[in-house]
């Protein structure tokens, strides 16, 4: 925990400078609609992550499914690859202020990925966690929907290690920390349990168009 701890702090430097550039170098474009509140448009994709940046091999690599459900479920990445693909197309927005429109992800939609187990009537939030320590946690109500996504291709090619291969969770109207990079973890729960960034101050829901950055 110290050592995530030591990481946070160099995380938040991070957030902090990409924000102060992005203000730098930009007004926030209240005239675009499409923009939600707050945000600046770039075509850059920075990356932000906890310092780790885990190794993937696609033979050992597993998704673990666990909590409210009626019996706990492996997936290998072949087994993800199997199931129905969804291309989409969204804008990704991060907390700290900067939006790129229409970055392109493939995987596998949220609603397909619940055929292939079964969750407790009494699970209401859902924790997803990283290779790297990650966590952060959603509402049930939030991310059932045709957009939530788990995510593996990224322009159409293997989502690459700074972006969180093999897998993240893409989640489009909310701020991107709401999904995790390095995915390996899924945890249905009864109660919405703060993750890593929310016991830190960070929204418990995170929605970027109710600008819901901080609780």
């Amino acid at each position: 925990m110290k050592e995530l701890d030591k990481l946070n702090v160099e995380f938040i430097k991070s957030k902090e400078k990409i924000a102060k550039l992005f203000k730098d170098k930009h007004s926030p474009n209240n005239k675009d609609s499409r923009l939600p509140p707050g945000q600046y448009l770039t075509d850059k994709f920075p990356v932000l992550d906890l310092g780790i940046q885990p190794d993937f091999d696609p033979k050992t690599w597993k998704l673990e499914v666990v909590g409210e459900v009626f019996e706990n479920k492996v997936f290998t990445y072949n087994d993800i690859l199997k199931m129905p693909r969804t291309d989409l197309s969204k804008d990704f927005t991060c907390v700290t202020k900067w939006t790129k429109y229409d970055v392109r992800w493939s995987g596998v939609l949220w609603k397909d990925f619940l055929k292939y187990i079964k969750v407790k009537p009494s699970a209401k939030a859902v924790m997803f966690y990283g290779a790297d320590g990650y966590s952060t946690n959603n509402l049930l109500e939030d991310i059932e929907n045709d957009t939530t996504l788990l995510a593996y291709l990224l322009d159409s090619k293997p989502i690459p290690k700074e972006h969180g291969w093999p897998m993240r969770v893409i989640i489009p109207h909310l701020y991107a920390w709401k999904g995790s990079k390095f995915l390996n973890k899924i945890e249905f729960m009864k109660e919405n349990k703060p993750g890593f960034w929310e016991v830190r101050g960070y929204h418990l829901r995170g929605d970027a168009n109710l600008e819901e950055r901080y609780s």
